[in-house]
């Protein structure tokens, strides 16, 4: 692992063109590789099986709000702890707690045992369902994975500052294919997850669907317990 870590690194400091690749797949990895970011991943695909559309379009723009509410809280948090002199993302235990329980009380929604605001059926539960919900659950998502995105971030926020003075335009587009690669994952799996659902015909009442959300469910319950192991 440290062998991948050093190499992407290397690469990010090589020419443009191996930098702008390794940075997007930098982006990538800081998904898979990162316990509390995979957390993301049950969650956006519970969350997906609970939309009254099945269209691929609206998928692809639930998933992708859900990402953009996660980079939009982790570009705040950078600003707001850099302003304040404190190391980048440090936004202390007391959010680990507080994002753990939310991942929580969302997982025991998922396995059916509470309501949520979206859940049900009606028109003002789909208002309030999709992508605007998406959106907020990525804004209070980002807060818990902070720390976690600027760990993985380092490399590229390094290099950024060593290039901004030449060429701020080079060290933009290193911070957007992270942020690319970043959000492709959480896209590709919300969006997957729903053409499956609709491949096989499931309703969002089908136990296909159910066992789906129960077991996605349980994998954010776990990533809550995870926030909390972590907690500094």
């Amino acid at each position: 692992m440290e062998d991948l870590f050093s190499s992407l690194t290397n690469a990010v400091q090589s020419s443009a063109p191996i930098a702008l690749a390794a940075a997007l797949v930098w982006g990538v990895l800081s998904i898979l590789l990162s316990p509390c970011h995979l957390s993301s991943i049950p969650l956006i695909v519970a969350f997906m099986g609970e939309q009254g559309d099945r269209s691929g379009g609206r998928a692809l723009t639930v998933s992708t709000v859900f990402a953009l509410g996660i980079l939009v809280t982790i570009g705040t948090i950078g600003v707001i702890t850099a302003t304040m002199g404190r190391m980048l993302g440090d936004v202390g235990s007391y959010v680990n707690y507080l994002l753990a329980l939310i991942l929580f009380l969302l997982g025991l929604h998922f396995l059916g045992v509470i309501p949520m605001p979206w859940s049900g059926s009606g028109r003002t539960v789909s208002a309030k369902r999709g992508a605007w919900a998406a959106f907020v659950l990525g804004l209070v998502f980002g807060v818990g994975v902070g720390p976690c995105t600027f760990a993985y971030m380092a490399p590229i926020l390094g290099v950024t500052f060593k290039v901004a003075a030449q060429s701020w335009l080079f060290g933009v587009a290193l911070l957007l294919l992270y942020g690319i690669g970043h959000c492709s994952v959480i896209v590709v799996a919300g969006t997957s997850a729903e053409m499956v659902q609709r491949y096989l015909n499931w309703s969002e009442a089908s136990r296909g669907t159910t066992i789906l959300r129960q077991t996605c469910g349980i994998l954010v319950i776990l990533g809550g317990a995870y926030l909390i192991y972590t907690a500094p």
